[in-house]
C-alpha cells in the first residue's frame, strides 16, 4: 500500500472514530432520569395550597430535589438568579398542561440538575395568584408544590 493511501485509510478511520465518539457522547451525557416521587399532601391541606383546583398533584417542597428548594429561596428573595436571561422570564404553556391564564400570567425558574451540561430539564413555575408548579421533564408533567412543606 502506497504512503498516500495509508494516510488516507488513517485518517478515514479516524474520523469514523471521533463520529463514534459523538454519538456515544450525545446518548450518555443526559442526566438521570428524577427519582423524586410525588408525595401528595392531605385533601385537607389540598384546599389551602393556591393551584391545587388545576387537578394536579400537590407535593411539598421538602420532598422535590434540594435545588428546587434553594430556587424557592431565590424567588422568595428576588434573586439573583444563576440563569438571568431565562429565570424570571414569561412561561408561555405551549404544552397546556397548566390552567390555561393570559399570557405573562406564568413566570419559569431553573432548578439546577446536577452534572447536566446545560440548564437541564427542572422547572419551578410561578402564577400571578401565588401557584408553584414544578416540573423535573421539561414542561411534559407538572405537580403543584406545597412551598410550606
Amino acid at each position: 500500500m502506497s504512503p498516500g493511501r495509508r494516510l488516507t485509510v488513517a485518517l478515514v478511520g479516524l474520523f469514523a472514530l471521533v463520529v463514534i465518539g459523538w454519538f456515544v457522547k450525545g446518548n450518555t451525557s443526559a442526566p438521570p432520569p428524577e427519582t423524586t416521587k410525588p408525595v401528595v399532601t392531605s385533601a385537607a391541606d389540598a384546599a389551602t395550597v393556591p393551584g391545587a383546583d388545576s387537578g394536579l398533584e400537590i407535593t411539598a417542597l421538602s420532598k422535590l430535589p434540594a435545588e428546587a428548594g434553594a430556587t424557592w429561596k431565590l424567588i422568595e428573595s428576588n434573586g439573583p438568579f444563576p440563569y438571568p436571561r431565562n429565570d424570571g422570564v414569561t412561561f408561555e404553556n405551549r404544552e397546556k398542561r397548566l390552567p390555561q391564564r393570559k399570557s405573562g400570567y406564568y413566570k419559569e425558574y431553573t432548578v439546577p440538575t446536577p452534572g447536566s451540561p446545560d440548564r437541564g430539564a427542572r422547572r419551578l413555575v410561578t402564577g400571578s395568584e401565588k401557584e408553584v408548579f414544578y416540573t423535573g421533564d421539561h414542561y411534559s408533567t407538572f405537580v403543584v408544590v406545597d412551598v410550606k412543606k
